[in-house]
């Protein structure tokens, strides 16, 4: 999968919450933060299923749209990307900036403790 766009994030977000939207539902959903016409979220929705990210019924008036990728692998796939071109697949230093940064309660730190253990880290 290729590394999402930001405008085909907001896109598969609607998608993700709607399932099986039309095209003047995901209009409305996206135009306050976008400001998008419904030609440029059609625009969109057929580029993103060319590339295999959204799924058309194009059999039933008017027609429905679905993500084609569950949100869960889109993230899964973000994470990696990140962690390699930020941290250079170092998860330990990533985990290790977050912390710094937003310490965690006592309750998120024995989680944490729970969850490496688990792995045998």
């Amino acid at each position: 999968m290729a590394k999402l766009s930001q405008r085909e994030w907001l896109v598969l977000g609607v998608l993700w919450d709607r399932e099986g939207a039309g095209l003047g539902e995901i209009v409305q959903a996206l135009h306050e933060q976008t400001g998008w016409s419904q030609n440029t979220v059609l625009t969109y929705l057929t580029r993103m299923e060319a590339k295999g990210l959204v799924s058309i019924d194009k059999k039933g008036s008017p027609r429905r749209y679905w993500a084609a990728l569950s949100r869960e692998d889109c993230q899964a796939q973000a994470r990696d990307d990140f962690l390699r071109e930020v941290y250079r697949g170092a998860a330990g230093d990533l985990v290790a900036a977050f912390l710094k940064e937003k310490p965690i309660s006592p309750e998120e730190r024995a989680q944490l403790r729970r969850l490496l253990d688990d792995m045998e880290v």
